[in-house]
């Protein structure tokens, strides 16, 4: 790393540690709720710092950090249960030369600045993981379109202005293509049939959202009619990328807090730190972190220097698959070193243990990932994907 990147990662590290871990105990109790001004003294610290809109352009107002160095932020992100990490905002670096003009003014800038806040109905009932099976239409009505459809998993939509709408078009001559359309929360027809409750102990909710021939006039279509499937793609890339650094920063904090632990707690006169059985869990832990990070490093640095999209694309999956896992594997094995503490709510790996779960569904499940691996693996080979 360049001493440029080191100071970014220690930044990022010493706003989690003074900012965020302190306040975890009581967004657990509070229904993920910190109070308005500690929120507002986080985001004022961000912006302090250098590290608000850090995958937007400086000429739109973001920060425009490498793909590196945004792994490196995610990472310590990662660290901090409760989603306050989510504090930290990253728009959607997609949309950068594919909105238009108006839609730059209109949306994109004040996303880049925190006024507005953008969410993603994609998933449906009977569409998950094959996005392909969306039903939610799209229909061509002089100068705007009329949007129906009910969408599940609607992340932060009690904190949005703006919900980013996944339609297939009925009728026209891309009939049956997808589109992406920008809705205004809130617009006439849109409303939230309710707002389940999750494992985790989130702010944000994760909403079922219902449209009604919600209108929205023919310039809040993003791209061109059927190019919809290409910016959930690269939407997707990106967010697998950070999830890939989040759980690498969420093991390394459990690590830490259970040898921590271990090195304290002692039984049969002992440390239990001391005992095999510990080591051991401790030791593949941290091992397997390690190569989970050389992954998501290497991802980063790929991405900057330009790659070939189809491999950065499975190279995605590949990080999320592992790391993924990986952090699911190392919260399970901190909860058995911290044994009856590990099974309480105001411990770490209790929390870790329940919110790392959804990495291995969201953006695409690890069985998703393993597929879009192997049609990789057949098209391109071992030593073009592993070399």
């Amino acid at each position: 790393m360049t001493d440029e990147d080191r100071a970014i990662q220690e930044k990022a590290r010493r706003f989690v540690d003074e900012e965020l871990i302190p306040h975890e105990l009581e967004a657990e109790m509070n229904a993920g709720q910190l109070p308005r001004d500690v929120i507002e003294r986080q985001q004022a610290k961000l912006r302090e710092l250098g590290l608000w809109s850090i995958n937007m352009p400086r000429d739109l107002g973001g920060t425009e950090l490498t793909s590196f160095q945004q792994v490196l932020v995610s990472e310590q992100i990662g660290r901090v249960t409760n989603g306050l990490g989510w504090v930290l905002h990253t728009g959607p670096e997609w949309a950068v030369g594919v909105f238009t003009a108006d839609q730059v003014d209109r949306y994109l800038k004040p996303m880049v600045a925190g006024d507005k806040r953008e969410c993603y109905a994609i998933t449906e009932p009977n569409a998950g993981s094959d996005v392909d099976a969306i039903e939610a239409t799209a229909r061509r009505e002089g100068g705007d379109y009329l949007l129906n459809g009910t969408k599940w998993h609607v992340t932060s939509f009690n904190k949005a202005e703006v919900v980013f709408f996944q339609a297939k078009l009925a009728g026209g001559p891309k009939a049956g293509s997808h589109a992406l359309f920008i809705v205004d929360i809130p617009s006439e027809g849109l409303r939230m049939v309710r707002a389940p409750a999750y494992s985790h102990t989130y702010a944000d909710q994760h909403a079922i959202l219902e449209f009604e021939d919600v209108r929205v006039p023919a310039a809040n279509l993003i791209g061109d009619e059927g190019g919809g499937m290409d910016f959930t793609y690269a939407w997707f890339r990106y967010e697998r990328l950070m999830i890939a650094a989040r759980c690498c920063g969420a093991a390394e904090r459990l690590i830490e807090e259970a040898t921590a632990f271990a090195k304290e707690r002692v039984q049969f006169g002992q440390p239990i730190m001391s005992y095999q059985a510990i080591q051991h869990m401790l030791a593949d832990s941290l091992t397997e972190l390690w190569a989970a990070r050389l992954m998501t490093y290497r991802l980063g640095r790929e991405i900057d220097e330009g790659v070939d999209l189809k491999v950065q694309h499975a190279h995605c999956s590949m990080a999320k698959l592992y790391a993924s896992e990986m952090a699911n594997r190392v919260a399970d094995r901190a909860v058995q070193i911290f044994g009856g503490r590990g099974y309480m709510r105001e411990n770490v790996a209790e929390r870790f243990y329940r919110e790392l779960r959804v990495d291995r569904i969201w953006e695409g499940t690890s069985e998703i990932q393993r597929n879009i691996i192997a049609d990789q693996l057949a098209k391109r080979g071992a030593g073009t994907l592993a070399g």
